[in-house]
C-alpha cells in the first residue's frame, strides 16, 4: 500500500468486521493460520521477549512486541475477567505494524476481534500438527467470547464437525450454540466436565477467571487426546490438574513466557517441553503415536500478533475497509517542527508573534 508519509491506515472495529465478513470467517481463519505457520517457520529471525506485563488484583495490561528485522509489530492488550460485570469485554486490544527502516507506522488496527481470530487460528494450526488426523469431535469447556472462533477454526483447518459444549453458565452455552447453528456443526450441550469430554478427540479449555483452577482432572483424560489449553495465560491462572501435564507431551510457543504464564507454571522449571516451531519446521516430531496425549499450552505470543497484523495489512489493498489517520507530524522541512506549529496558528487569535 503506497500512502502519504504522514497518513497511516487505521482499521476500526467496524471495518475489521467488514473485512472479516468480506473474506468469510472460515477462510479468514484458514489464511491467518497459514500466515502464522509461515512466521513460525521463520522463528529464528524474530526478536523474542516475554510480554511486558503490568499485573494488578483486577487484571493485567500487556505489551507484546517483536520484529523480523524488516517490520516491527506490537500489541497492547488487557485481561480483566471482572469486566463482564460492568458490561465490558474481558480482553481488548489494538496493534501497530511499522517499518524498521524508518520507524514509521504502516498500520494501526483494532485487535480485540483480531486477537480472537489469531488465537483460534494458532490453536487449530497447532492441532493440525499434534492431534490425531481423524479428530472430528471437540469438547469446548468455557463458552464465552473465544468459543465460536475456536470452533470455526478447528472446522476450517481440521474438519471438526461435532461440538460438545460446557460452561458453568448455561446461558453462555446457549449463546454459543445459537451463534454456531448455521455453520454445519452437530452440537451437544453438556451438564458437566465429565460429560463434555466423553468421546472427544480434542478438548479445548478456554475459561476466563484469573485463578489457579482445576477445570480438567487427570481421570477424565484418555489415551490419544489432544488438549488445547487456551485459558491459562498469566501467572496464577491455570485450568488443568498438574497430573495431566506429567503424562502429556507438552508443546509451547516460547518457554520463557509459558513457564511464567502457562499451565507449566505448575511444574519444575526444567520439566521438558517442545517448542511448536520445531515441530512445524520438522526439526522434532509432534505426535508420537495414536495413543499419546498431546497438550498445546498456549498463552499467546507476539509473533502470532505480528502475523495477524501483516495478514490484515495484505488484505486491505483495494477494499476501502480502513481510514486515513493523520497520526504523524510531517513538516515540509523535517527540522522545522515548531515552524509547522506556528503556521497552523491563526494570527487573528494572537497565537503568532507580530
Amino acid at each position: 500500500m503506497t500512502r502519504q508519509l504522514n497518513v497511516v491506515p487505521f482499521v476500526s472495529v467496524d471495518n475489521m468486521m467488514k473485512l472479516v465478513l468480506s473474506v468469510g470467517v472460515e477462510r479468514f481463519l484458514a489464511e491467518l493460520a497459514d500466515t502464522v505457520e509461515e512466521d513460525f517457520r521463520r522463528w529464528a529471525i524474530f526478536d523474542k521477549t516475554p510480554r511486558v506485563a503490568s499485573h494488578s488484583d483486577e487484571g493485567v495490561i500487556e505489551l507484546m512486541p517483536t520484529s523480523d528485522g524488516t517490520t516491527y509489530g506490537f500489541k497492547y492488550v488487557n485481561g480483566h475477567p471482572k469486566n463482564t460485570r460492568d458490561g465490558r469485554q474481558t480482553v481488548t486490544a489494538f496493534g501497530v505494524l511499522a517499518d524498521v527502516g524508518n520507524g514509521y507506522p504502516m498500520l494501526l488496527t483494532e485487535m480485540t476481534i483480531l486477537t480472537a481470530l489469531r488465537t483460534a487460528a494458532t490453536s487449530a494450526m497447532a492441532a493440525k500438527h499434534l492431534a490425531r488426523p481423524d479428530s472430528r469431535v471437540m469438547a469446548l469447556i468455557g463458552n464465552g467470547a473465544q468459543a465460536e472462533f475456536q470452533a470455526l477454526a478447528f472446522k476450517a483447518i481440521l474438519g471438526v464437525d461435532r461440538l460438545r459444549l460446557y460452561d458453568i453458565d448455561p446461558d453462555a452455552s446457549a449463546k454459543c450454540r445459537r451463534n454456531l447453528a448455521g455453520f454445519g456443526f452437530d452440537i451437544v450441550t453438556c451438564g458437566s466436565v465429565a460429560e463434555v469430554v466423553e468421546s472427544a478427540d480434542i478438548v479445548t479449555t478456554v475459561t476466563a477467571d484469573k485463578q489457579n483452577a482445576t477445570i480438567l482432572t487427570d481421570n477424565l483424560v484418555g489415551a490419544g487426546l489432544h488438549i488445547n489449553a487456551v485459558g491459562g495465560d498469566c501467572p496464577g491462572k491455570t485450568e488443568l490438574h498438574a497430573d495431566i501435564l506429567r503424562r502429556s507431551d507438552i508443546f509451547v510457543e516460547y518457554p520463557p513466557q509459558t513457564r511464567i504464564e502457562g499451565e507449566i507454571q505448575q511444574l519444575a522449571p526444567d520439566h521438558p517441553v517442545t517448542e511448536l516451531w520445531q515441530v512445524i519446521t520438522g526439526e522434532v516430531a509432534g505426535r508420537r503415536d495414536a495413543s499419546a496425549i498431546t497438550l498445546f499450552d498456549s498463552v499467546g505470543f507476539a509473533i502470532e500478533d505480528f502475523s495477524a497484523l501483516r495478514y490484515v495489512r495484505a488484505k486491505l489493498a483495494g477494499t476501502g475497509f480502513f481510514e486515513d489517520l493523520d497520526l504523524l507530524a510531517d513538516p515540509d522541512e523535517p527540522r522545522d517542527l515548531f515552524g509547522m506549529l506556528l503556521r497552523a496558528a491563526a494570527p487573528a487569535k494572537g497565537l503568532v508573534p507580530a
